[in-house]
């Protein structure tokens, strides 16, 4: 073979080498072939199952009856896509839209329950209390006896993701102390099973509040966790024993809780302390608690009522100048003066009417249209409100204000 030949055969072989690099790199390039216009590629891995926006259907699966009164029932709701629920914090909310008859025609009502179980993938629980109606119909009153007597098993109800500021967040180690005042203690059961939960041996007080025994809620498996941990102590407080009901068997406390019996009761030393119950409770118990020197970082509560709980004290400060506030659909000009903790308990306190639900910022039941005028809020609301709206249960007017109301 000549010189020339052999060069010859070794350019062709590194010619064909090339093309089949090319042919290789098209390939790996070519679109991906479809069958009935789906792509064939591998299976994704599945997104992670977090809250939702808006609202989302639930089933209710369940429903059990918590005390011998029977005015406290649970309610157990599965979503009806089937996805995995999102775990919550403990002491949060979930948030309901209802259409009751009214005798005017349907209405919409916005209600928010404490969810009152350790968080579970399947289900969650709402604990409701049936409150006797008011007068005018649209009270509290008028969903919770909804609620007990028309929410049936195979139901359908409408649920926001859960929300709230109101959270166990205890430091590890750290003792803590629950108080709860009626129906107050759903969030509060839910925090004592996440404390349980992440350390079984933290010093945890409960002192649970009502008239007799008899509206004890979970009373049962109360008693039974706290055989079953010896770090967690149960302090029943009843207004009223009845006859032949002891302490120690029956109940723990006869009287309130106050801070008088805590004073007794707790321990010396540092404590993280959960307070929920009724307006009149916290307006005692929560000042009084920051008057026995409980730190602000250490005190957390949640009222539930028609009445927000008073602030705890601080140093003087001077007056607001007032504020002129305009109910625009109410034909009310009201001035604010700064006594009232939001444009809602201002809007109630001078009757006009308003639709509310949470009372902190997480449900949007409040949410009101902003004519004129700006609004501040102490720290950003959980819920979304719309451009050129407000919420008027955790805000307050910066300038004078015209609101839709």
């Amino acid at each position: 073979m000549t010189a020339l030949a052999l060069f010859g055969w070794i350019v062709a072989a590194a010619l064909l080498q090339l093309g089949v690099a090319i042919a290789v790199t098209l390939w790996r390039r070519a679109p991906v072939t479809t069958t009935g216009g789906a792509a064939t590629l591998p299976p994704a891995e599945p997104a992670a199952v977090g809250a939702w926006a808006g609202w989302r259907e639930f089933r209710v699966v369940r429903r059990e009856v918590e005390d011998a009164a029977a005015l406290q029932c649970s309610f157990y709701l599965a979503p009806l896509d089937g996805q995995p629920l999102p775990p919550y914090r403990a002491g949060q909310f979930l948030t309901f839209s209802l259409v009751l008859d009214e005798p005017d025609g349907p209405r919409t009502l916005t209600r928010c329950y404490s969810l009152s179980d350790a968080p579970d993938p399947g289900h969650y629980r709402v604990t409701i209390k049936r409150v006797p109606a008011a007068h005018d119909g649209l009270s509290p009153g008028r969903v919770s006896n909804h609620f007990h007597e028309s929410v049936q098993v195979g139901d359908v109800l409408r649920l926001r993701a859960p929300a709230g500021h109101f959270v166990f967040d205890a430091e590890p180690g750290l003792p803590v102390v629950l108080v709860a005042g009626g129906i107050g203690i759903t969030p509060l059961l839910a925090m004592l099973h996440a404390s349980l939960a992440e350390d079984s041996a933290r010093p945890v007080h409960l002192f649970y509040g009502v008239r007799r025994s008899a509206e004890l809620a979970f009373g049962a498996r109360l008693v039974a966790l706290a055989a079953a941990h010896p770090a967690f102590v149960l302090h029943r407080v009843l207004g009223q024993p009845a006859e032949g009901e002891q302490p120690g068997r029956d109940y723990e406390h006869a009287g309130h809780v106050d801070v008088e019996l805590l004073r007794r009761v707790l321990p010396h030393g540092r404590h993280r302390f959960y307070v929920c119950g009724p307006p009149p409770m916290m307006n005692a118990l929560v000042p009084a608690l920051a008057a026995w020197g409980v730190p602000a970082e250490d005190l957390r509560y949640e009222a539930f009522g028609p009445a927000s709980v008073a602030a705890v004290p601080a140093a003087a400060a001077a007056p607001a100048p007032a504020v002129e506030v305009k109910f625009r659909r109410s034909g009310r000009t009201l001035a604010w003066d700064g006594r009232d903790a939001s444009l809602l308990d201002f809007a109630e306190r001078h009757g006009v009417e308003v639709e509310s639900g949470c009372r902190s910022g997480g449900c949007g039941a409040c949410q009101t249209r902003v004519v004129s005028g700006t609004v501040r809020y102490a720290r950003e609301p959980d819920h979304d409100t719309a451009p050129g709206h407000c919420l008027l249960c955790v805000g307050k007017p910066s300038s004078a204000l015209v609101l839709d109301a």
